[in-house]
């Protein structure tokens, strides 16, 4: 939306009226990503929408948000701004994208001249859409939001609310505070053979596990927050090259499960340290790239946000050993005797060896249950890292 602003860093605040939010329909995300058998969009509900649900990533760690003076002259789209934010509740199950860019026209002759923002315009977008128009309140990673939308569209295999690529007031995305620091959504554990089969040698076929009802494959995590657990960074296809690129095109790695399975990682623009030389974990949100209006069959990606230790699991003897990489440390191992929510993680107490492992020396089975590893950084807890998420009964 364009505007007027006395000031680049002015806060400009906008009142959603009571009447206005009662009136609008809420979509449930499993409804807004529904698709047909070719992975494209059936949702055909009313605008405006609202959205609810717990915003997964700071935008600037997707993409780069600072306007780009040569994104005109040079037919670019220039800055880009992407939040993602993940249903809450056992009636809804999914995430959608809400997307915005700075210079529309590049995107081809059917967009009309002048779909651009200036760098004060882009400035005040950017301003408007990290503050909570009533408080003022400056959102973050955990906030639950409510997202009022004017226009959405279909494209690479997932519904994004956006501007519909227009630069008009009519057009805007809002986000509304419900609750501040509500809690990130715990991440899914995932494994490949969930979500890809065994590669066929033809790269002229996708192996992406795609399901038009979205109970399995990568239609079931897609926009969610997951852990993708017990890979290795591989030597085919983009391999680690991806590792600590700035552009968006050039930070893809691809990992495997060593079973012939491979998939895409979709690196951050932050720094995730150095490259892992074994097996690890990898937490982030299931995104989907497939690059086609009509073929959304395809496809899947991680963006990642953490890499970690990988959980293992070990019971001989009446003991029962849960252990993880000595190159990672500051984690806590904790336990659940459930994964039915509410999860109750509670912190181990045992022995510990080399702060490694762990082992229960009481041979009674005692230790049946579900364990994960959780990095923690002084008083505060980061993202979990999930484990195995299976039994340990004897």
């Amino acid at each position: 939306m364009k505007f007027l602003c006395s000031s680049i860093g002015c806060a400009c605040l906008f009142i959603l009226s009571a009447a206005r939010t009662e009136s609008v329909a809420l979509e449930m995300h499993a409804a807004f990503q529904a698709v047909d058998e070719a992975g494209v969009s059936q949702w055909n509900g009313p605008t405006p929408f609202q959205l609810v649900g717990v915003i997964l990533n700071a935008p600037e760690e997707m993409l780069d948000t600072a306007w780009a003076s040569e994104a005109e002259a040079d037919q670019t789209m220039g800055a880009q701004w992407q939040v993602f934010i993940q249903a809450v509740g056992m009636e809804d199950r999914g995430g959608t994208a809400c997307w915005m860019g700075q210079n529309y026209s590049s995107l081809g002759p059917w967009i009309p001249e002048g779909q651009a923002y200036s760098r004060v315009e882009w400035e005040q977008e950017l301003n408007r859409l990290a503050l909570d128009p009533a408080s003022g309140h400056r959102f973050a990673p955990g906030d639950l939001v409510r997202v009022h939308g004017n226009k959405s569209l279909f494209y690479g295999g997932k519904r994004n609310v956006n501007e519909s690529h227009r630069v008009v007031e009519a057009n805007d995305f809002v986000f509304e505070l419900i609750s501040p620091r509500y809690g990130l959504p715990e991440a899914e554990p995932v494994r490949l053979r969930k979500l890809t089969a065994v590669d066929d040698g033809d790269p002229t076929t996708h192996e992406d596990l795609f399901d038009p009802s979205r109970q399995t494959g990568g239609e079931r995590y897609q926009g969610m927050r997951v852990c993708l657990e017990g890979v290795r960074l591989a030597s085919e296809y983009f391999g680690s090259t991806g590792w600590g690129q700035d552009s968006w095109a050039d930070r893809r790695c691809t990992v495997t499960d060593g079973e012939g399975r491979f998939f895409t990682l979709r690196m951050p623009r932050t720094d995730l340290g150095s490259v892992p030389a074994g097996w690890f974990s990898a937490v982030g949100i299931l995104n989907q790239e497939s690059g086609s209006g009509s073929d959304g069959t395809f496809g899947y990606e991680l963006f990642v946000q953490e890499i970690g230790p990988i959980l293992r699991t070990a019971y001989a003897s009446g003991h029962t050993m849960v252990y993880w990489p000595a190159d990672y440390s500051g984690y806590t191992l904790e336990r659940a005797e459930s994964l039915l929510p509410p999860v109750d993680w509670i912190p181990v107490d045992g022995m510990f060896r080399k702060f490694l492992v762990w082992e229960d020396s009481t041979g009674q089975g005692s230790s049946a249950g579900f364990y994960r590893l959780r990095l923690t950084d002084g008083d505060s807890p980061s993202p979990i890292l999930e484990g195995d998420a299976e039994s340990l009964a004897p």
